[in-house]
């Protein structure tokens, strides 16, 4: 200590120190409401930044630690808050060590009954249930790929997703089991799919169950190496999407991707102590991964429904005293049509995450329910970014802030809707869009952010990628869809290119609403497309029609079999009868002049058709149908 020679002068008088102290304070004011006049957002993207950049340090910490997949990171919670609440499921709670446990008979039943090995993979039909997780979790255990199924999609496109994602199992819900088709069933076992019945019975003697063996296994876990994860680009589970055109393409969620999705609630403020309301379907990513997902990154709490209940939403809310919860522009509407209560605003909600949401929505939601912290993003689930509005400004979908280009690379790319194609300068590369103006969405993909693609089916995966689009070698991923960034650097929703549309949170692949309905005899040529209804969000199906030479249109005939074949979101509610259908010179569909002349018969020459569910047939659309649909008589 002497040796430093600490002499009194070495430190300046109390009141020189106040001096500086007083100067720093006022320069960090003076910064701080400079910045907020003049980069208003700027803390906003700082603290987001943060949050991003944290997460990142955190899954490189629990990578060194083990924790690599989201089996890895579920067993860490169980470890550390066994006895916590972690699924309440029509008023009964299941903590996250009954999870585990009983994700543990399942993997037991697999491995000593099944033929199931590490790396197989098992399409999975079920509803929203405890059971959904229980299997999932159970299967993750034992090391093998998730094939989540949409339980609307029928004989040809279920069939279709199980190839694809080369499934020979299949585990399905009793009542999922009981809307197939015998026949179905049938070509599927003829096929060596293996079908495993969540139920003590089966109406079928191959189909093997699974809930009369659970008591004669164990509740201890199956052997580690099962589930132990080599690299976290490798696959964790297969998400239908429908992507920009044909049927639901598969696709690859690595076990990355999986955590990854898993941070986004945690990205928007939220703590282990929210209590988190799940009322999406689990095969969607946004209730799987970002949502149950979420809960685990969290150590929080999801209250799951069997279905979205709009009248129930608010008393569920409030009897388990929510806090967050998982939207669709849909469901904020639904719940904005509502009668107004006294108690609308009585609740502990205070924060929303999710994606499609109207302004005039929004702002009709925050009027009516109070000021909840509505987060919009912007991501596809075969997407190899996310974006998202974390500031809460109404109507944007996400900010390119002062800091976005430590986070993600992306262009939006000038467009020409009418062509459908790209438009390129004289040297054959991609023109940006003006600041104002939609532009084509494309994500750089690098070691950062990969593009995984979707199994078998190599060609789709390729056409998601543009090539050489600023500079040779570059590659960016197509989301197909346009969107506008204003001069601040929000970014907005404009629309969707190619033939997909959607509608009730789901998107609808034309090409294979095309070929349902072309199977009719009296159908010659038909071309879906989307038509936006005012006060909806998306756009609702519509088909033009060519019928065959000396045929008749059967409204009753097509009604049937629509809901024979597709599922209520994608069953198009109206129908034009055309003479000849206008293609391109490459003999494409053209789609964009049916979109821009909607379903008004007032504007339209031709015989036009609408989906009455209680005549059970297409009806003739009339002035005053019409009328009922636009103000809002008649409900889609």
């Amino acid at each position: 200590i002497n040796a430093l020679h600490f002499t009194p002068d070495l430190f300046p008088p109390s009141s020189m120190l106040y001096t500086w102290l007083s100067t720093l304070a006022g320069g960090a004011l003076v910064l701080y409401v400079s910045l907020k006049i003049f980069s208003p957002y700027f803390w906003d993207d700082l603290v987001f930044l943060w949050r991003r950049k944290t997460f990142k340090l955190i899954l490189k910490k629990r990578a060194s630690n083990g924790v690599l997949s989201l089996i890895d990171l579920f067993l860490q919670r169980v470890e550390k808050i066994p006895h916590k609440p972690f699924i309440i499921y029509e008023g009964k709670v299941h903590t996250y060590q009954d999870v585990d446990k009983r994700s543990n008979r399942i993997a037991q039943v697999f491995l000593h009954h099944g033929i199931l090995k590490k790396g197989d993979t098992v399409a999975l039909m079920m509803g929203n249930e405890p059971d959904f997780i229980h299997v999932w979790f159970g299967l993750a255990k034992l090391g093998c790929v998730v094939a989540f199924l949409n339980f609307n999609v029928r004989s040809k496109s279920l069939l279709h997703c199980i190839n694809k994602s080369a499934a020979k199992t299949l585990v399905i819900a009793e009542d999922c089991l009981e809307s197939l088709e015998k026949d179905f069933i049938f070509h599927l076992m003829d096929n060596n799919v293996t079908i495993w019945l969540m139920s003590s019975s089966s109406p079928f003697q191959q189909v093997h169950t699974i809930l009369d063996k659970l008591d004669k296994v164990p509740d201890d876990p199956v052997p580690a190496h099962l589930r132990s994860v080599t690299n976290q680009r490798n696959t964790a589970m297969y998400i239908f999407t429908s992507g920009s055109t044909g049927f639901p393409k598969a696709a690859i969620i690595s076990h990355l991707k999986a955590l990854t999705a898993c941070s986004a609630f945690s990205q928007c403020g939220t703590f282990s102590q929210d209590i988190m309301y799940v009322t999406l379907p689990l095969y969607h990513i946004s209730a799987s991964l970002l949502g149950l997902g979420g809960c685990i990154e969290l150590g929080a709490t999801c209250i799951l429904k069997k279905k979205f209940s709009a009248s129930q939403f608010w008393n569920d809310c409030r009897k388990y005293k929510v806090t967050v919860f998982l939207y669709i522009g849909e469901l904020c509407r639904y719940l904005c049509n509502l009668p107004s209560k006294e108690e609308d605003r009585v609740h502990q909600v205070r924060l929303a995450l999710g994606n499609g949401i109207r302004p005039a929505i929004w702002k009709e939601f925050l009027r009516r329910f109070g000021p909840i912290k509505i987060f919009e993003f912007y991501g596809a689930t075969e997407g190899n970014s996310f974006f998202l509005n974390y500031t809460n400004k109404i109507g944007a979908v996400g900010r390119a802030g002062i800091f976005s280009k430590f986070i993600h690379s992306f262009e939006l790319l000038k467009y020409d809707v009418w062509k459908q194609e790209i438009m390129k300068d004289e040297y054959g590369k991609c023109k940006k869009a003006p600041i104002g103006e939609p532009g084509l969405m494309a994500v750089k993909v690098t070691q950062e952010t990969p593009f995984y693609g979707y199994a078998g089916n190599k060609e789709f995966s390729e056409k998601k990628l543009l090539r050489n689009v600023f500079v040779e070698g570059d590659v960016y991923f197509d989301t197909g869809d346009l969107l506008v960034m204003d001069q601040n650097g929000f970014l907005y929703f404009s629309d969707r290119v190619g033939d997909t549309f959607r509608w009730k949170g789901e998107n609808v692949a034309t090409l294979e609403v095309s070929e349902i309905i072309g199977m009719i005899d009296f159908v010659q040529e038909v071309n879906v497309y989307g038509v936006s209804v005012k006060n909806y969000e998306g756009r609702i199906g519509m088909a033009a029609i060519v019928l065959r030479p000396d045929q008749g249109f059967d409204g009753e005939r097509l009604y049937k079999h629509v809901v024979d074949f597709l599922p209520s979101y994608a069953r198009p509610h109206f129908v034009r009868i055309m003479d000849v259908m206008q293609t391109t010179a490459t003999f494409k569909h053209q789609k964009m002049h049916l979109v821009n002349d909607g379903f008004n018969p007032e504007i339209i020459p031709e015989p036009l058709y609408f989906l009455h569910e209680s005549a059970r047939s297409y009806v003739p659309l009339t002035k005053e149908i019409y009328k009922d649909v636009i103000s809002g008589e008649i409900r889609l």
